[in-house]
């Protein structure tokens, strides 16, 4: 009946146990809503976005048809340091993940010791056989479990495994950064190509100006002031194109950096024909664009994470229990497996905070400072995306107008230039005025250029603002944040060297097996 009873008591006990690690202190997390417009107003006020009109998941920059820079961008995954480091803080986060996850379970532990122990004869109450040497030998299993009653192990592992998310998440925004910056500076690249082929022209027909300016002076047709003139232009273009070719080649040793290579040894051959072409990008509909950018996506993820960290906290004022199991053999020889040398012990302790000066209070309270703070960040983060996209919108659209008109001011510019010299060269008009045309028709050309660069830059930031083409359902689900086993990490470490060409720029990509 005794024994009865004991597994009675015994079955109650579990029983109770189990009930109680189902409390649940966290609050229910409520992903942030935000009143979104029906449009962008870049769009302009009578443009229906159609929500199919989105970005392609995939490589972004396919959509400006340049070899060159698919080459360059499909290199950046497996070469560029900056992004390898961000990966690695991935890692860490899901190691993480494991670390709270573990306290889920029993601890079991094996130990074993051997001890030699002599007394001195003047021990005080020595023992009475007069033995002055003894020997203990012992070995021993350990188990130890806190149940989790009031869910703080598993609200940790939750936080956990949200911070996981938002690592991810932070991958990848850092990873479309680095694909923006690179598209950016072989964009300018390209245009400094192209300005240097301008300049190289116009030298051109300045050293053709000039020797006509001496050819006249030798003739005393024309005074030595139009030659110093003449001469003065093609000085300043020469120049000018001194310092675009420095300026290019500084973009270049920014390139071989973010491709991941040593400068001294990178070229970037330049490509003149023909300028990049600026894609047609469809920003698609204000309210898809929380689940394109990564970075809102991160920082959704942190408060959701921060929400956990409220039920640890609170957690905090209840009963800490521990239960504990110990079983072995001792002896003072070595014949350990028999039942009159085994040893046990079984107990359970509990710890309730009674009085700690407001400690758990102030920090239930900075918890929910930090979740508030987070929401914050989450909605200045919002608002932010949303500018960037208006901006770029704004700059695409008015730098288009802005070329168009250029094109204009060019050909007429070009057309005084050429009037200019033939009135020169028929005597009729002065050299000032064919100076004064020739700064104008080069300064004409030379913007035309850095305008058409700036809207492939501005066409490259709204891709960025728009998230390049990510998802939120790249996010690596809680399950999947558990860490890895050693083999998946080798795995993952060659995936992630040998990547291949125009791999999608997603979170998955630093994502591996679990276990």
């Amino acid at each position: 009946m005794r024994a009865r009873r004991e597994v009675w008591r015994l079955g109650a006990a579990l029983a109770i146990t189990l009930l109680m690690t189902g409390c649940e202190l966290a609050p229910v997390y409520r992903p942030p809503q935000m009143i979104l417009p029906a449009s962008y107003q870049g769009d302009g006020p009578f443009v229906k976005a159609d929500p199919a009109e989105q970005l392609q998941h995939g490589p972004w920059w396919h959509m400006y048809h340049d070899a060159q820079l698919d080459a360059l961008e499909s290199q950046l995954d497996a070469a560029n340091p900056d992004l390898a480091s961000a990966v690695q803080t991935y890692v860490q986060a899901r190691d993480a993940v494991g670390e709270a996850r573990a306290g889920l379970f029993p601890q079991l532990g094996l130990a074993a010791g051997v001890s030699e122990n002599k007394e001195s004869v003047h021990t005080l109450f020595r023992h009475t056989d007069g033995s002055l040497q003894q020997a203990s030998n012992q070995y021993a299993a350990a188990l130890s479990w806190q149940p989790d009653f009031w869910s703080q192990t598993r609200n940790m592992t939750r936080a956990a495994m949200s911070d996981a998310q938002a690592s991810a998440a932070q991958v990848a925004s850092a990873r479309l950064g680095l694909e923006m910056e690179l598209a950016s500076d072989y964009a300018q690249a390209r245009g400094l190509d192209e300005e240097h082929q301008v300049l190289s022209r116009a030298i051109g027909f300045y050293q053709t100006a000039a020797q006509i300016t001496r050819m006249r002076l030798a003739d005393k047709i024309a005074s030595g002031l139009d030659v110093a003139r003449a001469e003065n232009q093609l000085a300043t273009a020469q120049v000018s194109d001194t310092d675009v070719l420095a300026r290019r080649e500084v973009l270049e040793h920014a390139i071989a950096v973010l491709a991941g290579k040593n400068p001294a040894g990178f070229r970037l051959p330049p490509q003149p024909a023909p300028r990049m072409a600026v894609p047609q990008i469809p920003p698609g509909v204000p309210s898809s664009l929380l689940q394109r950018r990564p970075d809102i996506a991160a920082a959704e993820r942190t408060m959701a994470a921060a929400n956990a960290q409220i039920g640890v906290a609170r957690a905090a004022f209840y009963p800490n229990i521990r239960l504990s199991a110990v079983g072995g053999f001792e002896d003072s020889g070595f014949g350990l497996a028999s039942l009159p040398d085994s040893l046990w012990s079984v107990g359970a302790s509990a710890m309730l905070p009674l009085f700690e000066g407001g400690l758990r209070h102030a920090q239930v309270q900075a918890s929910w400072s930090r979740f508030t703070q987070t929401g914050d960040q989450y909605r200045a983060t919002v608002l932010q995306a949303f500018q960037q996209v208006e901006d770029n919108l704004v700059l695409s659209s008015r730098l288009a107008d802005e070329e168009r008109q250029q094109s204009d001011a060019l050909h007429s510019a070009l057309k005084v230039q050429k009037l200019a010299m033939q009135l020169y060269e028929d005597g009729i008009d002065n050299y000032l005025n064919v100076t004064v045309a020739q700064i104008a028709a080069l300064d004409a050309q030379v913007a035309q250029v850095e305008l058409h660069t700036r809207r492939v830059e501005a066409s490259i930031g709204l891709i960025g603002a728009l998230g390049g083409g990510w998802r939120s359902t790249d996010l690596p689900l809680p399950d999947q944040t558990l860490p890895p086993t050693n083999d998946a990490i080798a795995r993952n470490s060659a995936a992630l060297a040998t990547a291949p060409a125009g791999a999608p720029a997603t979170a998955p990509n630093v994502q591996v097996t679990s276990r």
